[in-house]
């Protein structure tokens, strides 16, 4: 099977949940017998040595880059305004983009071309029009759930009303689309029934992110070791920014107040200059890091303090596959069948944050066992090539229906 993979930034390196996503995935279909080429946008916002990547990226047959400036500004966004589109689409709908997808479609024939989040749905009148091959949307999100939920925990007016009307035109686009497909794929279960419940009718097949189970080394933490809590995660992802203030402004003080030893260590790529002035001996911003796992390994603890988001969270997925304490909220944990105190923690409010950590102090043994349990549902569950063995059944039962 001849698969076209499209995606709207290059997946490597894997520093971020798509790219993980994207990766694990496609080195399983490679696995499986399937000839995958790539197409991706090497953009301003995640760029990408693709002339220097590693032997280990060897998944694809064919690799294809196109550069594209995708940075927010200010003034594309309010001049959006006069218009009707959605920006958050608007931004990755780029000519060369379309141009060099012509060509690659023109020159080989595919029998899937395979799309990876709803950014790439501008690109389907293009694929349509030269290509016979069925067409995949793997949605990562709702995506516009996403942004109901921040606009939601928004407390400034015009942004909030600004967030409101771009709301409205990506879920308009995200619903028009729905069926435009030959077979969509969300990340989980949760996701496939609300897209029906919208209106989804073509045939869904659930697909959540896997992993490499061998990539993640089994290393238990340490019960001598003192509590060290660790953030990691994509600093220029508004929801991550959104759950990390709450918790430094709403929880980190009464943890401080409660643990005053307690040192929290934060990283992530594009980490912004207002959180690096937050820097204290009990707060470590170390900013973009060359190993996440090492760093998720140096911490017994992950918080994940989501309070917007859709699909599922990858590197809560890395932190349970290493054995480490996942604290998060039942917004971070949808998709993800995990419970609270046996695969991970769960809280949703201060108080409850504070507890959980206390909990993780005074429970060592409690602490080991939830890490083993979550190591063992991650290799039970969210084996990288057993997913993508159950999603090339549906390629082929869509294009034994053409």
């Amino acid at each position: 099977m001849k698969i076209l993979q499209l995606c709207k930034k290059f997946p490597f390196p894997l520093k971020d949940g798509e790219s993980v996503a994207v990766t694990y995935l496609a080195k399983a279909l490679s696995q499986l017998g399937c000839e995958l080429t790539l197409l991706a946008m090497n953009t301003t916002k995640h760029p990408a040595d693709v002339d220097n990547l590693p032997d280990s990226f060897d998944h694809y047959k064919n690799i294809y880059t196109v550069k594209v400036d995708n940075a927010l500004r200010v003034t594309d966004a309010l001049v959006n305004l006069a218009g009707s589109t959605s920006y958050h689409v608007s931004r990755y709908n780029v000519t060369a983009f379309r141009e060099l997808l012509i060509k690659v479609l023109n020159e080989e024939e595919y029998d899937i071309v395979h799309l990876e989040t709803l950014y790439l749905t501008p690109y389907l009148a293009t694929i349509r029009q030269h290509s016979k091959a069925k067409i995949v949307l793997r949605s990562h999100n709702l995506e516009h759930e996403i942004w109901e939920r921040v606009a939601s925990n928004t407390n400034n007016f015009l942004k909030k009303a600004y967030l409101n009307i771009q709301v409205n035109r990506l879920k308009k686009y995200e619903l028009d689309h729905l069926n435009a497909y030959d077979l969509m794929v969300p990340i989980t279960k949760r996701d496939e029934n609300s897209l029906k419940q919208l209106g989804l009718k073509i045939p869904s097949q659930t697909c959540p992110i896997g992993l490499r189970i061998a990539d993640y080394p089994v290393v238990q933490p340490d019960p001598q070791k003192t509590i060290t809590l660790s953030f990691i995660g994509s600093l220029d992802w508004m929801p991550n920014l959104e759950g990390l203030n709450w918790f430094l402004e709403e929880i980190w003080p009464k943890v401080i107040d409660r643990f005053p030893d307690c040192e929290l260590h934060l990283a992530g790529r594009n980490t912004p200059d207002w959180l690096h002035k937050k820097a204290s001996k009990n707060l470590i911003v170390h900013g973009e890091v060359d190993s996440a796992q090492q760093f998720i390994l140096s911490h017994p603890v992950m918080i994940v303090p989501l309070l917007s988001g859709s699909g599922m969270r990858v590197k809560i997925l890395e932190s349970m596959a290493l054995s480490r304490v996942t604290l998060t909220t039942s917004i971070g944990l949808e998709g993800i069948d995990a419970k609270d105190n046996i695969q991970a923690l769960i809280a949703d409010t201060p108080e409850e944050f504070v507890e959980k950590i206390a909990y993780c102090y005074q429970n060592p043994k409690a602490i080991k066992e939830l890490c083993i349990q979550a190591r063992t549902l991650i290799e039970t569950e969210y084996d990288n090539v057993e997913i993508a063995r159950k999603l090339f059944k549906s390629y082929k039962k869509i294009l034994v229906t053409s």
